[in-house]
């Protein structure tokens, strides 16, 4: 596959981007295409002893999408941005994937200007792997959709259960949404009325699932709109890193935990392995017609090869066709809801 990698994107800049690339194209069977500034991608290849290659290619992209400014207005006036020129190598088919460390909005909206929707799709979700008890669930939207409708999240439910198929080999994912009680009749306005509708769309619905089910992994797919999604997710990951801190100044009072830590060394790595996001690389942005994988800002080398990994997975397992064809069987019973408007409408 030929994986396209916004060279620039991320708090970090180049650097991790670069070191995960030269990593994927040493130990990966795919071809990556560098996206950014020329000049500066090639001497940062040369700072890492590092040189471009038949796997590492680059793709000159003049202009950089800033991180902390309004997506529409930077995709807009930066059409030669390495987020723009990236998406567009998917769009004409000189790229199997596209992913990106950078703005998550801009990374949203220079895929609906370039990729477009896939029809039928009414707003596209950042789905993002969850570490549970179980193994694996996952959580969409998890921050691009603020205020959904019932088939926003019937959709994401539908493309959630295709990627969970696909990406970790579940047959027939179950799909819980995510609610103030497991009981059909609590919840908000939104809950109660995407209930009914997540019945009769082909997926194994097992009902409303709570926040604390979430990390139970007590279903494959949690559904929820972004804001609630997002921070549940942050919620979840500085309680993580919050409970290994207080595990690790714990550790160190006594000599005796000192010795029993030391024995439970394997079950820690095995532990902060599990709940590392970098092994799952980035988060897909489903629905719009293209693989395209979201990083955290804040990414490093190993997640960069985890996504390059997972990207390669992702367009060879024919994602985006699958969830076409599960849009086609359903079409009729979301005729006449509207599709948010597309950032050039």
């Amino acid at each position: 596959m030929r994986i396209a990698l916004d060279a620039h994107g991320g708090d970090f800049g180049l650097k991790p981007n670069i070191e995960g690339a030269i990593m994927a194209a040493a130990q990966l069977p795919h071809e990556i295409l560098l996206v950014g500034r020329d000049p500066e991608i090639r001497e940062e290849l040369r700072r890492l002893g590092a040189a471009p290659s038949d796997k590492l290619r680059i793709i000159h992209a003049q202009q950089v999408v800033e991180m902390g400014k309004e997506p529409v207005v930077e995709c807009r006036s930066k059409p030669d941005s390495s987020l723009m020129v990236g998406a567009e190598l998917v769009k004409d088919g000189k790229a199997d994937a596209f992913i990106s460390a950078g703005n998550s909005g801009a990374v949203m909206v220079a895929s609906l200007l370039k990729l477009k929707r896939i029809p039928g799709i009414i707003r596209p979700a950042i789905a993002a792997p969850f570490p549970t008890l179980r193994g694996t669930t996952l959580l969409l939207d998890a921050g691009v959709n603020m205020d959904c409708k019932p088939w926003h999240l019937v959709q994401f439910a539908i493309m959630g259960s295709i990627f969970m198929q696909l990406r970790f080999n579940i047959d027939n994912p179950s799909v819980g949404l995510l609610s103030i009680g497991e009981e059909e009749t609590k919840g908000n306005t939104l809950i109660l009325e995407t209930i009914p509708l997540m019945k009769n769309v082909g997926i194994n619905f097992k009902g409303p699932v709570e926040g604390g089910d979430l990390p139970a992994g007590v279903t494959d797919v949690v559904v929820t709109d972004g804001f609630i999604g997002n921070v549940s997710l942050k919620v979840s990951e500085g309680l993580a890193k919050v409970i290994f801190k207080m595990l690790k100044e714990q550790i160190q009072r006594k000599f005796t935990y000192k010795i029993g830590a030391l024995l439970m060394r394997k079950i820690f790595t095995d532990l902060r392995k599990k709940m590392n996001p970098d092994e799952y690389g980035g988060a897909p942005l489903l629905g719009v017609n293209g693989v395209v994988l979201i990083c955290h800002g804040k990414t490093n080398p190993k997640a960069i090869f985890s996504a390059i990994k997972a990207a390669g997975d992702l367009a060879g397992y024919g994602l985006v066709e699958k969830i076409k064809k599960h849009m086609e069987q359903v079409k009729d019973q979301i005729a006449g809801e509207k599709a948010a408007p597309l950032p050039e409408d």
